[in-house]
This record gives structure tokens, C-alpha cells and sequence, in this order.
């Protein structure tokens, strides 16, 4: 495949990288074409603010496991920049997150830091990317040309468990800008999310407006979702976190629907 031929070179100009590592497609993707493709040393970097779930931090721990990859998960607090939920949040995040990996990279002596950004980002609305350029950050799936089709389609002829595994963000996604973001909020939400994943809706958002949750299901599960004999279950677990109203946008789940409405798709 020409991607990988593209990550060979690429990889070539450095000895040794530190991957910022989520655990989700495009970070396990990367780690793995990596490792099994080049010959660079390979550190992987978790960090684990309050608002990345906390079954995500064990999922990455996992497969960096797995694949025999030297670890690290540094946990962090929600920084003050950060408690009202702003507008440029994931700007002012990425600039926060990455400037501890390149901390812990400066001491390990690594040659370059890389994060999973795909090809398709570019054309997304991630204004996080303009932190990690200001920074130095390299990401050679997009620089390479991956596609999220063909990180999903390689995942699977690999033999990778996230081949499939839906896109997840961070939980402050799920409130909307300009709310004061504590941690008990962002464990309701997880514990909210979890539920209904084990209800067999792996592609779900709750979003927060006050007391009501608002959510979101992928168009494939919606049917299933709004026709399920676990409604009133649902909406009585839910209601014992402490909403008041439990409601399901019509429109499904949409990406970014928490973002400025110009930036909405």
C-alpha cells in the first residue's frame, strides 16, 4: 500500500518517537504500523485529565500492553484555562496536553513527538490542529494520506480489535461552552455513556443541558434505540444520576454538535 510505503520514508529521518496514544483507531493504527514497519524506539504518552474516560486510559493501557510498547499515562487536573467550557477549548487543551508530552520527550532524548490526526481531520473542524502545528507536533497519518478507511481497513486485515471501534472525544464535548465543568459532571456523563453502551449502543453521546440529557445515537442504532424495551430502563437510570428530564435528539448523533453553530456538519 502506498501509505505505508510513505510511512517508511517518513519514519526514516528519526531514530526514536514518543506518540501522544489514546487508544482509539488512529493512535493504535499508528502505533502498530510503527512498530511493525519501521525500525524507530517507540514510547507511548496517555494523558488523563479528568475529562477523558476513565475506560478509554484503561483500553490504551491494554493494547500499548499488547504490543510490548513502553507506557506512560500522566494524570492531570482540569486546568483553570479550561473550567468554563470556552469556545476555543480544544485549542487551548492541545496546547496544554502536548506541552507535557514534550516535557516527558525531552527527557527520554526522543527525536519527534506524533499524534494520530488523519487525513480526513484536515477537512474536519478540529481547531486543536492549529496547536499542535504551533508546537511541532507531527502527524504522519495525515502527512502520509491515510484516510479513516484505510486505517479502518488495515486495522482489520491486521487483525486489530479497534478496526471497528467507534470515534469517542473528550466528555467536555457533551456540555455546552460557557459551563462551569467539574468532575462530578464529567463522571455522571461517563457513567451515563457506559450504561448505554452495555445496552448495545456502543455509538452514543449524552449531552448535558442543566438537568436534562439530551441523546444522541448513531443513525444505524437509532430505530433500534427509539423501539427498545429498555426505554423506561434507560430513563430511570439516568434520572437516578440526577437529571430530570432524559430526552433523544431526532437528528441522531452528529459530531461537534456542541460547537459553534457555523462549525456544525
Amino acid at each position: 500500500m502506498k501509505g505505508l510505503q510513505a510511512l517508511k520514508r517518513w519514519a526514516s529521518s528519526y531514530s526514536s518517537c514518543v506518540i501522544a496514544f489514546s487508544g482509539g483507531v488512529d493512535s493504535t493504527f499508528l502505533l502498530y504500523a510503527l512498530k511493525t514497519h519501521t525500525d524507530l524506539h517507540i514510547r507511548a504518552v496517555t494523558l488523563a485529565p479528568p475529562y477523558v474516560p476513565r475506560w478509554e486510559l484503561e483500553e490504551a493501557g491494554r493494547i500499548a500492553g499488547e504490543m510490548g510498547i513502553e507506557h506512560l499515562v500522566i494524570e492531570l487536573p482540569i486546568a483553570d484555562e479550561l473550567q468554563d467550557n470556552p469556545e476555543d477549548r480544544c485549542y487551548r487543551c492541545k496546547h496544554i496536553l502536548f506541552e507535557r508530552i514534550i516535557e516527558r520527550s525531552d527527557q527520554w532524548h526522543a527525536d519527534v513527538v506524533v499524534d494520530g490526526t488523519n487525513a480526513d481531520d484536515a477537512r474536519a473542524y478540529r481547531p486543536g490542529m492549529k496547536a499542535l502545528q504551533e508546537l511541532g507536533i507531527r502527524s504522519p497519518l495525515l502527512e502520509c494520506g491515510f484516510t479513516k478507511e484505510d486505517i479502518r481497513k488495515l486495522c482489520r486485515d491486521w487483525g486489530l480489535s479497534v478496526a471497528d471501534k467507534p470515534a469517542y472525544s473528550c466528555l467536555m464535548t457533551r456540555i455546552p461552552h460557557g459551563t462551569r465543568v467539574t468532575e462530578e459532571l464529567l463522571r455522571t456523563i461517563e457513567t451515563a455513556e457506559r450504561y448505554l453502551h452495555a445496552c448495545g449502543f456502543p455509538d452514543v453521546r449524552v449531552r448535558v443541558h442543566r438537568d436534562i440529557a439530551r441523546i444522541e445515537i448513531g443513525g444505524d442504532q437509532f430505530q433500534r434505540f427509539c423501539s427498545s424495551r429498555r426505554l423506561q430502563d434507560i430513563d430511570q437510570y439516568l434520572k437516578r444520576l440526577g437529571f430530570s428530564y432524559v430526552t433523544v435528539d431526532l437528528s441522531g448523533y452528529t459530531s461537534g454538535s456542541m460547537d459553534p453553530t457555523h462549525h456544525r456538519g
